[in-house]
């Protein structure tokens, strides 16, 4: 098992399959090995319809984190929608996740095929993968592989003899947490501001210039191919009833073997711990994981050794499966700071549009920092909790739920470490990495 991560040990590659190449970003590579046959299949005589009861009897559910069933998303758009769009959601900004990445680095043909037969299925004319604007390489790596999917004919008019017209534009994002958010990115390409919009109604059926519109995420498209070629069935053989399928993690944090991993969802955490991450690295002891990306809560180590990883086992335990960015945090890591440091990147990052949000994530950051300079009193415990009263589920967007989520799970998992701050007070150096908090 290497950095790249291939699946578990013998496990299924449905995603990672080209992720230890250095040539599988060439259509050449990607074609001897399969690819685009899916298309054609598609393109050979079935009808949206068709495609879209497959996908939605396979259960892939939306890999970028809600989890919502993609074929059910599809099946929203008006039956008597003239004009639909469909966006690729690359715009992986949530801390600890980077198996998008991987997806349009390694394999992006991959990706473009799955949006080709998801742009059919909803009938879509007109395509977008908005790609963070960071990812300077992707962009360039995606717009090539494009232009090769127009040159081969499996983009633009009258797609492989089918009567299909499909134009896809890699759209380069600006670097915005919340433009991630799928209304957030519709204005963004739009030119306004990249700022969610109420719902409803939602994009499906007024999104992109008002027209019927579907978002999916990276992950979410790239498994499409395989499933056309190998039917629902196959595609539920991987995983448990409710969560079907593999699904990547990006595992980040003192383990033998981080990296990015393709395993069955309902793998137990523990087997996919000690089997495929080797455990932690020498001289380091397990303290705790978030499991899906930095804004689902934290769960300790003994309880996220009793997990299984699919959506189901760990929102019974009190977390989410989210986008898959598991951060393994180490015994000797300090809690509060970590906190810290999550809370201001969503304070950071907040639009600023909704006043719980705007408001409410700068205080959790300035509270937290005051404990940390040993300023802070038992009262501030309690306000923690009551800003984050003020905060959950009273935004447009979901950005202020992903502040209070770990904020209220490491005070309640953690809470010694923080009553530790205010019973022993231990001051804490100014930290030049808060330029901003500073002046707070």
């Amino acid at each position: 098992m290497n950095q790249n991560g291939t699946g578990g040990p013998a496990g299924p590659k449905i995603l990672s399959a080209r992720f230890d190449r250095t040539d599988g970003h060439r259509l050449a590579v990607y074609e001897q090995e399969g690819g685009y046959q899916a298309l054609r299949k598609v393109l050979g005589g079935m009808q949206p319809a068709e495609v879209t009861a497959i996908v939605k009897d396979s259960g892939l559910r939306g890999r970028g984190g809600a989890g919502f069933p993609t074929g059910t998303k599809w099946g929203f758009v008006p039956a008597a929608a003239e004009q639909v769009y469909f966006f690729v959601n690359a715009d992986e900004s949530e801390p600890g996740t980077f198996k998008d990445r991987y997806l349009l680095d390694y394999d992006p043909h991959q990706t473009i095929e799955g949006t080709i037969i998801s742009c059919f299925a909803v009938r879509a004319g007109l395509g977008f993968i908005y790609i963070r604007g960071e990812f300077g390489w992707l962009i360039d790596r995606v717009q090539k592989a494009v232009d090769e999917c127009y040159a081969a004919g499996y983009l633009g008019r009258n797609i492989l003899g089918s009567g299909y017209d499909l134009d896809l534009i890699v759209h380069k994002g600006a670097g915005a947490y919340i433009c991630g958010e799928e209304t957030g990115l519709i204005n963004s390409v739009e030119g306004r501001k990249g700022q969610p919009s109420i719902k409803p109604p939602f994009p499906a059926v007024s999104g992109f210039l008002k027209k019927p519109t579907i978002v999916n995420n990276v992950e979410s498209v790239a498994s499409v191919p395989w499933i056309i070629t190998n039917g629902a069935a196959a595609y539920r053989a991987f995983g448990t009833e409710k969560s079907p399928g593999t699904k990547l993690f990006s595992v980040s944090g003192p383990v033998k073997r981080p990296g990015v991993y393709e395993i069955p969802l309902g793998m137990p955490f523990r087997d996919f711990f000690n089997d495929v991450l080797g455990g932690m690295a020498d001289g380091e002891e397990l303290k705790a994981v978030i499991v899906g990306g930095s804004s689902v809560p934290v769960l300790p180590a003994d309880e996220i050794m009793n997990c299984n990883l699919d959506y189901e086992s760990l929102g019974a335990a009190g977390t989410m499966l989210g986008s898959g960015g598991m951060i393994v945090i180490p015994k000797r890591c300090d809690m509060v700071e970590l906190i810290q440091v999550l809370m201001h990147f969503y304070w950071d990052e907040s639009c600023g549009q909704c006043t719980p949000c705007r408001e409410g994530t700068g205080w959790l950051h300035r509270l937290v920092k005051k404990l940390r300079r040993g300023e802070g009193t038992p009262e501030d415990l309690e306000r923690i909790e009551h800003v984050c009263s003020g905060m959950a589920g009273l935004t447009i967007c979901p950005l202020s739920d992903a502040a209070v989520m770990p904020m209220r799970s490491f005070l309640a998992k953690f809470r010694g470490e923080f009553e530790a701050l205010v019973q022993h007070p231990a001051p804490v150096a100014a930290s030049s990495r808060w330029p901003r908090g500073e002046q707070e």
